[in-house]
């Protein structure tokens, strides 16, 4: 893989799915990390979590709490995301990373946006997902980072673009 593969859409078009279909089979060790909400909803909120993206194992917790939304704004936890996110991105040679998903709720994180963009200069395959449509300057930085081959993810193409980047990797 020459450059990051970088997948970005709107919510619930398929992002995720289309990862794990790439990833399935594959035996490099895998890198990075996966967000996803949270089993159970506080005070009106339902609340996201970051997970090691090579573990099966989903702890919720104050530490990897990343953040909160009610479907009006989110609010993102720069902590969590400085201190587990961070934790998240260490990678060795002979893997994959693997960043799902790139959004808005880290924007405010400064340690845990400056590693991703280290990760995107170096030579080490990254996949990533990346919310689409937000005009925030760490997405805008990853969405044009030069390192970065950006496809962009529709319910009307997900299936041919799941073929395309398959012959990619």
């Amino acid at each position: 893989m020459g450059k990051h593969i970088v997948i970005a859409g709107k919510r619930h078009v398929g992002k995720t799915t289309l990862v794990n279909r790439l990833l399935e089979g594959r035996e490099e060790p895998l890198y990075g990390f996966r967000t996803a909400p949270g089993t159970s909803v506080r005070k009106g909120y339902k609340s996201f979590y970051i997970f090691p993206a090579g573990s099966a194992e989903r702890v919720e917790s104050e530490e990897n709490h990343i953040g909160d939304g009610n479907g009006i704004g989110p609010v993102g936890y720069p902590d969590a995301f400085n201190h587990f996110g961070v934790s998240c991105l260490r990678a060795e040679p002979g893997g994959i990373i693997l960043m799902d998903e790139l959004g808005f709720m880290e924007k405010d994180a400064e340690k845990f946006c400056t590693r991703v963009l280290e990760l995107f200069d170096g030579d080490i395959p990254v996949i990533a997902t990346a919310k689409a449509g937000h005009d925030i300057d760490f997405l805008n930085k990853i969405l044009n980072h030069p390192n970065a081959d950006v496809y962009y993810i529709t319910p009307e193409n997900r299936d041919d673009l799941y073929e395309v980047l398959k012959s990619k990797l």
